[in-house]
């Protein structure tokens, strides 16, 4: 008889690095890599303003500010995205907004395949555990800063 693994970070690693290593390769095609996918979410409700965007991307990936400004850069090279404004906001270009609705797709694909199944209730349970332990986790990080 087999049992399930107590969950711990080790498990939730291997489960974001399974799940990422599907969505790299799902938007590889597109010429984007993970930390542009998470910019493109952030953008797809509208312009950001540039600090406001680099501190998103930096608070959730736990990478340093120039990092993030490379991935803004790199979206503005690729006429995904555009700066403009006197305080300088990140909105998506049309093509932007074409390429955030494939990576969407591509999303909701992945998420039917490895969530679909699973019953409401255990999701909604391993979603309250995984939010509480990131907020530790940021509460343990702001308090070392």
């Amino acid at each position: 008889m087999s049992t399930l693994p107590t969950v711990n970070g080790q498990v939730v690693g291997q489960a974001h690095y399974a799940t990422r290593a599907l969505l790299e390769r799902a938007v590889a095609p597109l010429g984007l890599n993970f930390g542009q996918v998470l910019a493109l979410n952030v953008l797809a409700d509208g312009p950001v303003e540039r600090a406001r965007l680099v501190h998103r991307i930096t608070s959730t990936l736990k990478v340093d500010e120039p990092a993030v400004r490379e991935v803004i850069d790199q979206l503005v090279d690729a006429g995904i995205a555009q700066v403009d404004g006197p305080e300088p906001h990140v909105r998506l270009t049309d093509t932007g907004h074409a390429t955030q609705a494939r990576v969407a797709d591509a999303v909701a694909g992945i998420t039917t395949r490895l969530y679909g199944d699973i019953p409401v209730d255990e999701l909604a349970a391993a979603a309250r555990v995984l939010t509480l332990v990131t907020e530790r986790a940021n509460d343990e990080l702001a308090g070392a800063a």
